[in-house]
């Protein structure tokens, strides 16, 4: 036997020990034998579902930009961050407490809390985002003349879509709450999304409508309110085995106390994720808006590695501090970094690398944002190299220091965006968000190692002791 032939067989039989060690580890993972291997599990799962669900999100921000053109997409983009923003807030915080609360009664065995919690915590929001909406259609109306008439009638059918955007983004909280990902995720990325595309492509073949970003709102209301419904039916019927029937206790007052803190670290990460396109708005045409939201959109693919990794590990958090479980809540926080930064680190680099040719999906035109992939994805790789710390603050009671950090991380981009965007247009609103981020992870990352005494960064010597492992 050749030496080239003894190497090539060593080297295959590495590389068949690997694959079989890998194999091994992913059916560790799909039986779920503990904890720790299920957050895995729903990590994994959810990684997954946002794979796909980040894809047919992006064709259909591609197609409806091809539909529309640049402008029209502009005003529907303008429109729909205005939806992302109100509906997150309007469920004034339930969606993430939820995540607390859920894990905290089910490991009390408190099942009237439990029932009362799950009542409320859906009502209230369906409740108050009608109100919102109804107040936003009469603002519209009375500030009509103040308002540029091409965003009058999208913010009309925009505002529809708020009650049951905001139901979404509460059973999702629910469902992830019960390691149940294909519930809270499939709804509001796969069904949403292709939904709007299927309301579209009939409004412009079927009924013969303007592709313009009054039909895409349209498109949308469906969209989003068969998303919601399909949600709640199925979450209804997982619930039903899980929580007997029963008496439910109502804390209205202690619950809302708890989950305001929420709603301003959920309204200010929204704000966060959106101010540059907003103040973009007040200086640049709308078709420039359309160049930096794909830009931002395509490399904002990245940002799902984090949420599939949140999705499973938050409700996590909230079980081992209720349980006093110091040692493996540190594990679990050093894991989920890890699992955050690697993979995102790969995948910026994949996005960079293939970042023109995905742009010329949307026009030519489009492909002017590619420089801005670059500046964003510095924000973006700063803010995984401290994995989901805002999920761990908050789930360790500490949602009011998270609430500020917040606050000044949107008023600095504001500043930023204010001060850049009228002198560097695109590229200074893309500077101050990554700037604004980088200086949140910062805070985030001192307030977890003074509040909670743990390490989060990526390099920290513990996480580089577990890694070498």
């Amino acid at each position: 036997m050749s030496v080239e032939q003894d190497t090539g067989q060593a080297g295959m039989a590495g590389l068949s020990g690997q694959l079989m060690q890998a194999l091994s580890v992913g059916r560790e993972i799909l039986k779920a034998g503990d904890k720790r291997t299920l957050a895995q599990r729903t990590a994994l799962f959810s990684f997954l579902i946002r794979v796909v669900s980040a894809a047919v999100a992006y064709l259909m921000q591609v197609a409806l930009a091809r539909w529309m053109g640049g402008y029209e997409y502009g005003i529907f983009v303008f429109v729909w961050v205005w939806v992302i923003i109100v509906g997150s807030i309007a469920g004034i915080g339930f969606n993430t407490s939820v995540l607390r609360f859920v894990p905290e009664y089910t490991e009390q065995d408190d099942m009237p809390r439990l029932r009362g919690f799950l009542f409320a915590g859906r009502w209230i929001p369906i409740i108050l985002s009608t109100l919102v909406a109804a107040a936003g259609i009469g603002g519209v109306y009375l500030m009509g003349d103040w308002i540029e008439q091409v965003y009058v009638l999208p913010a009309y059918l925009a505002l529809i879509c708020l009650p049951l955007y905001t139901l979404t983004d509460v059973q999702d909280g629910i469902a992830r709450a019960y390691s149940w990902p294909g519930i809270a995720l499939m709804p509001p990325y796969l069904v949403r999304p292709l939904s709007i595309l299927a309301f579209m492509a009939m409004a412009i073949y079927w009924f013969d409508m303007e592709a313009n970003a009054a039909t895409a709102t349209a498109a949308a209301i469906g969209g989003t309110w068969l998303a919601g419904l399909v949600q709640y039916l199925a979450l209804r019927h997982r619930l039903k085995p899980v929580i007997p029937s029963g008496p439910k206790q109502i804390e209205l007052g202690f619950w809302v106390r708890i989950s305001t803190p929420f709603v301003l670290v959920e309204g200010f990460y929204i704000l966060l994720a959106h101010t540059d396109v907003l103040i973009l708005a007040l200086y640049m045409s709308p078709d420039q808006v359309a160049i930096y939201f794909a830009a931002l959109k395509t490399i904002g693919l990245v940002s799902f590695v984090a949420f599939a990794v949140t999705a499973g590990v938050t409700h996590r958090f909230a079980e081992l501090n209720v349980n006093g479980d110091k040692e493996g809540l540190n594990r679990m926080v050093r894991d989920a970094v890890s699992w955050t930064f690697w993979p995102s680190v790969a995948a910026a680099v994949g996005m960079l690398a293939i970042g023109y040719p995905l742009l010329m999906l949307f026009g030519p035109e489009f492909t002017a944002g590619y420089p801005l992939m670059f500046i964003l994805a510095i924000g973006i790789l700063a803010r995984a190299a401290v994995g989901p710390v805002e999920s761990l603050l908050n789930m360790l009671g500490h949602q009011v220091v998270c609430a500020k950090v917040l606050v000044g991380a949107v008023f600095l981009n504001i500043a930023a965006n204010f001060a850049l965007v009228p002198h560097f247009g695109l590229s200074g609103a893309a500077v101050a968000t990554s700037f604004a981020v980088i200086a949140e992870s910062v805070f985030l990352y001192g307030f977890a190692n003074r509040l909670a005494g743990i390490n989060v960064l990526i390099w920290s010597k513990q996480a580089k002791e577990d890694n070498s492992r």
